[in-house]
């Protein structure tokens, strides 16, 4: 068994080559049962797809890349429950794409802020961060306010989630999306997405 071992490490070759087949066979006893279970792939029961608003204001917030400082995605630790709330079920995210889980952390975590502050709180904080949170590193946003959500995309979005991702999204919904975001700004599209974040967990949607 020694001079097996020795034959393995002194072959760099085939040391390489028994490494990644060990990393592989892991990685697939890991990921391919989760392809096939029900709470990764299914949503949340209470879970209702995004509005019209909500998902312009989602790919604003994209856009914006607001996903690289702020995580969606709390987890299942006890300083992390206390701050936040319930740590993130996969089935929260089955509709998105792509998911804006993160790794890092500049600004606090959203997951769970939907409902935690006023409309006007919302907008004031995207406005001017410093205002409500001297301390806040966050640019303003100020400009989100002058600009008025585009509705010629709207409908295209939401049938490409309903058809790919297999988002419940009704013909009815899509017919009334322009109407639904006519007018409405880019600010007014952001506060709706992020009002939204982490509801279904708390049972109100």
């Amino acid at each position: 068994m020694k001079l097996n071992h020795e034959i393995i490490e002194k072959n760099t070759g085939l040391l390489v080559i028994l490494i990644v087949v060990s990393i592989s066979f892991a990685t697939l006893v890991e990921i391919v049962p989760l392809i096939y279970t029900k709470e990764v792939n299914q949503p949340l029961p209470n879970m209702k797809p995004w509005t019209a608003l909500e998902l312009e204001g989602r790919d604003i917030y994209i856009r914006e890349g607001c996903h690289v400082c702020h995580t969606q995605m709390v987890r299942p630790l006890r300083a992390e429950v206390e701050r936040y709330g319930p740590y993130s079920r996969a089935a929260e995210s089955a509709w998105d794409h792509p998911f804006l889980w993160g790794s890092k952390r500049t600004g606090p975590d959203l997951a769970r802020v939907g409902g935690r502050y006023s409309d006007d709180w919302q907008r004031e904080h995207l406005i001017n961060p410093q205002s409500l949170v001297p301390e806040s590193v966050m640019p303003p946003f100020a400009w989100l306010a002058e600009r008025d959500v585009n509705p010629r995309k709207v409908q295209e979005k939401m049938r490409l989630f309903r058809d790919h991702f297999g988002v419940p999204y009704s013909d009815a919904d899509i017919a009334a999306a322009p109407d639904a975001v006519q007018g409405k700004t880019e600010l007014d599209a952001v506060v709706a997405y992020l009002q939204q974040l982490g509801t279904a967990m708390k049972g109100q949607r």
